[in-house]
């Protein structure tokens, strides 16, 4: 049986989950379970088990903070928690060169570099989860995203047990979208980043209600805590209600498909992108289908920001998917637009797609 398999690990040489051997850890706080969960501290750790879990033909999956993915059911296998941290800092003449080891919690991250005087990160603060799952979604907000600061991203090939540097240029960064969900997803890990921040700090305040800041005498601090008062506000704390953020991707189409649509809704968000594209709001789009509030069983679209599915009373991850299925099939026959989804679906033996 699995769970004998599993029983190798209980040794005091690797700690184990201790506030419930079981529960996977989610910000969706979806009641679902591995057959064992351990922190991993270190590389050496990571390999050990991994080498097991190959051995005897176990799932394995290695999360940060359960914070972009949603659980179909019980995981056959073990759950590895990163808890690999560090953080260094070498100050160079016009940059701060930053390595942060990938257990780090990213929210930690930002206000720490604010704390010591560093800037550049503080538009991306609140975001939930890992500073190792933040280069895979190529993560962003209020008009930054990693590419803009990523230096490289060391992985570790759980095989040959190396770790490889990939430079920026080669993680091939996108909306939500990175090399790290294709080329390296499979048996590598990433366990660290590194972040370039340059000492001559401009705001970027181009992006939403930050539009409204005054720029005279604008500083770090300003659009930090500015930022936090907005997603307070728009975003719910996942710790109280299970969520995780954007369920959906904004889609991003080509201009002159879209011209009808532009035309007759005269008010439809949209922001320019590169090569004739533009980004439309995915929120707006749901909303149009009249599916603000809407609810199935525990789940249901958060009246705030209708592209945030929230676990409204001990929802099943089922009842997430069918109404993430009620607001994709909305969107397509209305707007004849196919929306993507932004979370990560795990099944009881690994990742997953629909």
């Amino acid at each position: 049986m699995l769970t004998n398999k599993v029983s190798y690990y209980s040794n005091k040489k690797i700690k184990i989950y201790k506030k419930s051997i079981h529960k996977i850890p989610n910000t969706f706080k979806i009641n679902v379970t591995a057959q064992k969960i351990f922190f991993i501290k270190s590389t050496n750790t990571l390999i050990k088990i991994w080498n097991k879990c190959k051995k005897f033909k176990i799932p394995f999956l290695i999360l940060g903070e359960g914070s972009n993915t949603l659980f179909l059911e019980n995981y056959l296998g073990i759950i590895g928690i990163n808890k690999i941290k560090g953080i260094k800092i070498k100050e160079k003449n016009k940059n701060w060169h930053l390595h942060v080891n990938s257990g780090e919690n990213w929210h930690y991250l930002v206000q720490y570099t604010i704390k010591k005087g560093i800037f550049g990160l503080e538009n991306l603060v609140m975001i939930p989860g890992s500073v190792g799952s933040a280069p895979i979604n190529n993560i962003g907000a209020y008009g930054l995203e990693i590419k803009d600061i990523c230096q490289y991203v060391d992985v570790l090939c759980l095989q040959s047990k190396k770790i490889k540097r990939i430079e920026k240029k080669n993680c091939y960064f996108g909306y939500r979208d990175s090399i790290f969900k294709y080329k390296y997803q499979s048996g590598y890990i990433i366990i660290a980043i590194g972040i370039i921040l340059s000492k001559y700090w401009k705001p970027i305040t181009s992006y939403g209600l930050l539009k409204k800041i005054n720029l005279i005498n604008i500083t770090p601090y300003q659009i930090f805590n500015k930022i936090k008062y907005i997603r307070k506000n728009t975003i719910p704390n996942y710790k109280l209600i299970g969520n995780v953020g954007s369920f959906f991707k904004n889609p991003i189409l080509i201009k002159k498909n879209i011209s009808n649509l532009l035309e007759k809704y005269k008010n439809i968000p949209y922001y320019p992108e590169k090569n004739g594209r533009i980004k439309l709001s995915a929120a707006w789009l749901i909303e149009q289908c009249g599916l603000k509030s809407y609810t199935i069983g525990g789940a249901s679209v958060y009246h705030k920001q209708p592209l945030i599915l929230i676990n409204k009373k001990k929802a099943t991850s089922q009842e997430i998917l069918r109404l993430a299925y009620k607001i994709f099939y909305s969107v397509k026959k209305k707007f004849n637009i196919l929306l993507e989804l932004e979370v990560q679906l795990i099944g009881k033996n690994g990742k997953e797609k629909i």
